[in-house]
């Protein structure tokens, strides 16, 4: 296919923000495939997913390339250096980390245990960021549980709450947190602002949990015998440290101010890397590999870690990274390109939230959090600069606008909350499934997942959210 021309005249949108809607049509293919072929072809996508992956990148990226190879290069170049490979280092220090702590002892898979350990996990996805709390428990979680006959839901509620809702009460917790963050909205508003929403939300979903937990684990046929080693014990601690050093240089990324380095010169603008984003990703690689050297290889075997799972993400999501680029820019061309209508209509804490999540659930969540916030500003005729007033920070102020801080809510909720929603809503939702899988887990397809788990159990959930905090 080849790409249309945009529409001649200056526009703060760029070229590839005017490209037509049809052309994230490679980028659809790239989920349909993810969604069917291990439905209905399963021994092929085993072997050939990255194959898959690849063919539709090219798909997409040939004829954007001699559509404008100035803008395509430069695309392709700032998504892959600014996107994909820290998310992907991010990942592989968190998973290399995470596969060199044992949680062991006595944890059978209960339902009175496994509600603590989604608790416990779901609290903690806020301080260590939800792919780091997802790869400490998942499999501790999949031990204590891999006696039983159903298993599946445990690792679906696990994807809801630890990998997704629980990271909302910091900018640790969620990439457009952290965004948020670093464009002027307060460290401690998240926590003081999203607190409600995500008790409200994350007590709802654990109480049906309970509930289906509880009647699973009645129909099962046995049950396991005590262990006799008594409590719990947690091997490779030291690797604690390691994630501290990896949420330390998250947080000094968004700290420092450091020289940009200029990566490529081509189309309207040049590729810039800050300095504080390498130092970051030299910091993650550097704990992912004393991890590695420091922790027993024993240990890791006991933990059933291999290098399958993330192995399996950096092909998919190289394929989704590449795709997502006119979807993206389209979305960020706001009132300029195809989804102009949408984010036109988009005002209020309702629409914000419902707005904001479907998207989120299906693209990057941290570029539709920006779109929104800025939009949300747009609304107020405001700049960026005065976002912390805007929030009642320092209190001293007296611009307060709940206007705002309402629409901020929706906005971080919706990001966070509804990534649960499909597979590739969250990076560690997609981690986890590659896990379980290989566990031995039959998970559900892409729909499957999306029509028999989280449209039934999420969406009421999120309705009742909206009437309560958003109405």
């Amino acid at each position: 296919m080849s790409l249309p021309i945009p529409p001649h005249g200056a526009t703060h949108a760029g070229p590839v923000g005017l490209l037509p809607l049809w052309s994230a049509i490679p980028f659809a293919c790239t989920l349909l495939s993810i969604a069917l072929f291990p439905l209905l072809a399963p021994h092929f996508w085993h072997r050939h997913f990255a194959k898959v992956a690849a063919f539709w990148a090219l798909c997409f990226a040939v004829p954007f390339i001699l559509w404008n190879p100035a803008e395509a290069t430069r695309e392709i170049v700032h998504i892959m250096v600014i996107d994909y490979v820290p998310f992907l280092i991010l990942l592989w220090g968190l998973y290399t980390i995470a596969g060199g702590i044992y949680i062991g002892g006595d944890l059978r898979g209960r339902p009175a245990v496994n509600v603590v350990m989604l608790l416990v996990g779901t609290f903690l996805a806020s301080f260590i960021g939800t792919t780091g709390a997802a790869m400490v428990l998942i499999r501790p979680l999949l031990r204590a549980n891999a006696w039983r006959r159903s298993q599946v839901h445990v690792v679906i509620f696990f994807i809801f709450l630890i990998a997704n809702i629980g990271g909302s009460l910091t900018p640790l917790g969620d990439p457009p947190l952290f965004l948020g963050f670093l464009h002027g909205v307060p460290f401690f508003w998240v926590t003081k602002g999203l607190l409600p929403h995500m008790l409200t939300a994350s007590l709802l979903v654990l109480a049906v949990f309970a509930v289906v937990d509880t009647v699973l684990y009645r129909r099962e046929k046995t049950k396991p015998a005590a262990t006799g080693k008594g409590g719990i014990r947690i091997e490779g601690l030291h690797n604690g440290l390691f994630l501290l050093g990896v949420m330390g240089a998250v947080v000094l990324s968004g700290s420092l101010k450091l020289p940009e380095v200029t990566v490529l010169r081509l189309g309207s603008h040049p590729v810039v890397v800050p300095l504080q984003n390498w130092l970051k990703d030299a910091i993650i690689l550097l704990m992912g590999f004393l991890s590695l050297r420091t922790t027993k290889r024993a240990l890791r075997e006991s933990n059933g870690f291999s290098w399958a799972p993330i192995q399996e993400v950096a092909y998919l999501f190289a394929g989704i990274f590449v795709t997502i680029i006119p979807a993206l820019a389209i979305l960020k061309a706001g009132s300029e390109g195809a989804l102009a209508g949408l984010v036109g209509a988009v005002h209020g804490p309702v629409r914000f939230f419902w707005a904001t999540g479907a998207l989120s659930a299906f693209l990057d969540n941290a570029p539709t959090y920006l779109t929104f916030f800025n939009a949300a500003l747009g609304d107020l005729g405001v700049t960026e600069a005065m976002v912390p007033g805007l929030l009642g920070y320092p209190s001293t102020l007296a611009s307060l606008n709940p206007e705002f801080v309402h629409d901020l809510q929706a906005i971080s909720a919706g990001a966070v909350f509804m990534g649960a929603m499909t597979y590739i809503g969250n990076a560690p939702n997609f981690m986890v499934k590659s896990i379980a899988e290989e566990a031995g887990i039959r998970m559900p397809s892409f729909f499957g997942y999306l029509v028999k788990w989280s449209a039934p159990v999420l969406l009421p959930v999120f309705v009742v959210v909206t009437l309560l905090f958003f109405r």
